[in-house]
């Protein structure tokens, strides 16, 4: 079984309650990571444990398991809650994979905790095959991401606006330290918890830093950021709620409730049935990002600098150069998925004109970026067919952009497969993960489930087996699509 040692637990005492998960009458192992359990030391014959349904239902506690309930605040919409914590997790602890590192083991789903507020502390099958299904689309597109390791049906219903299949998410992550646990500490002036949790998250994720440079960890952690939101930029990913209790010091993507990928392109697409104002719609994501380390920035200022006003002033030079770090991080990503190696003064321009293009014709935005290859190789018209509409911006830009290619001396059978190899064919499209997950839910059939996500396990490739993932949903169907929480 997992090996635990429980850095958290022994030195962050008081940032956490201990807790026990509800036990559950008939849990069943409705899907396993098996991959991802070798990764973290289980052997073959262990994953036929039938104790193994029972650890990852909450009914066993593993041998060196401390379950705690963490403790952080959080912006949520804008508006600031000064508790929330784990209503619905436990963190089992912590286990060294076979590569040397740390990483988290939490259930999700598994009831009440002191944090619970007026919740039930259950989660929907839905939900937390959702989690598991994106994680681990997100991992094989190459974007830091918490992963699901199993999920485990509880044999009993919850209830949201009907009775729903109970489940169990096991969640693996760098930790589930957040924007929000800093706010925790700050918001009740715990000046020294403050302090042991910044040293610990700096030993753990940004171990250069232990020891102190605070303001180096508040500038690295900046740059993370900015480049894990460049990455969903990349790849056309919402994420939905991006509250500052949903930001991980770590710099992975976590949390994934009413998330979604864009279709079309339009910067103001938004999918969440909470988020009525569009608040955190796909445009804005850098911006909101940059209002999350602000907040991050206040909650650490004591620790900047004993004077207020020096700390202030420290802490906002970090917060403005977000938008520094952001925008390398965004033409970086751009450049490759444009086929650019070399780099010139105007690559950030001939981005933004393909997204233009792409914004008047109402194209796929995941296709529109696949088809760069074939028209690299000279063969346009599969690139063309998706800007049938309003072809007139991608008419002007695409000789500009074939020009750029051959200034990279490059042949262009060399470039077609580097742009394939970063533009994926397949992503999570909408509609296809909610009919994997609705066979699931109603009907128990999850074979539909599992050729998505072997289909997505390998998102670049181009075979008749994959191809029928790649087709987009009716216009239609995108414009009325909306995301739940799952909560």
């Amino acid at each position: 079984m997992l090996t635990f040692d429980n850095s958290y637990v022994r030195e962050l005492e008081g940032l956490y309650v201990f807790a026990q998960a509800e036990r559950t009458v008939a849990p069943t192992l409705v899907r396993l990571n098996v991959s991802l359990a070798q990764e973290l030391g289980l052997e073959p014959g262990e994953l036929d444990s039938p104790d193994f349904v029972q650890y990852f239902s909450g009914n066993l506690i593993a041998p060196g398991s401390q379950p705690i309930a963490q403790a952080y605040a959080g912006h949520q919409f804008g508006n600031f809650v000064p508790q929330l914590g784990d209503g619905r997790a436990l963190l089992l602890g912590e286990v060294i994979d076979r590569a040397g590192r740390r990483r988290d083991i939490q259930l999700k789903g598994s009831g009440r905790t002191a944090f619970s507020r007026s919740g039930d502390g259950k989660a929907a099958l839905g939900p937390m095959l959702r989690e598991y299904l994106v994680g681990e689309a997100m991992h094989h597109l190459g974007i830091a991401t918490t992963r699901g390791l199993a999920v485990v049906a509880t044999g009993e219903p919850v209830y949201r606006e009907s009775a729903l299949p109970g489940a169990v998410l096991t969640r693996v992550a760098a930790s589930h330290i957040r924007i929000g646990t800093f706010e925790y500490f700050a918001a009740r002036s715990d000046i020294a918890s403050l302090k042991r949790l910044a040293d610990y998250t700096m030993k753990r994720h940004y171990p250069e830093l232990a020891g102190g440079g605070y303001i180096e960890f508040l500038r690295d952690f900046s740059m993370r950021l900015a480049g894990l939101v460049a990455d969903w930029m990349g790849a056309g990913f919402i994420h939905g709620v991006m509250n500052t209790d949903n930001m991980a010091l770590s710099g992975e993507t976590i949390d994934y409730g009413p998330c979604a990928f864009m279709e079309h392109y339009d910067p103001g697409t938004v999918f969440s049935s909470i988020d009525r104002n569009g608040r955190y719609c796909y445009g804005n994501q850098p911006a909101i990002a940059q209002w999350n380390l602000a907040r991050f920035a206040e909650a650490v200022l004591p620790l900047l600098d004993e004077n207020e006003e020096r700390a202030i002033e420290l802490a906002s030079k970090e917060v403005n150069d977000f938008r520094e770090h952001y925008e390398r991080a965004w033409l970086s990503v751009m450049r490759k998925k444009l086929g650019l190696r070399k780099m010139e003064e105007g690559d950030a321009v001939l981005a933004e004109g393909f997204l233009d293009a792409m914004y008047a014709a109402q194209s796929d935005f995941t296709l529109s970026w696949r088809r760069l290859a074939d028209a690299a190789e000279g063969a346009e018209s599969s690139l063309r067919s998706l800007f049938a509409e309003n072809p007139e911006k991608l008419d002007a830009w695409l000789p500009l952009w074939l020009a750029r290619l051959s200034r990279e001396e490059r042949p262009a059978k060399q470039v077609a497969a580097d742009l394939r190899s970063i533009n994926p064919l397949l992503i999570p499209r909408n509609y296809l993960v909610e009919e994997a997950l609705e066979a699931a839910s109603s009907e128990g059939d999850l074979r539909p489930f599992d050729r998505l996500l072997e289909a997505l396990s390998a998102p670049h490739a181009e075979t008749g087996d994959t191809r029928s993932f790649s087709n987009p949903a009716p216009r239609e169907h995108t414009a009325q699509y909306r995301t739940f929480c799952g909560t």
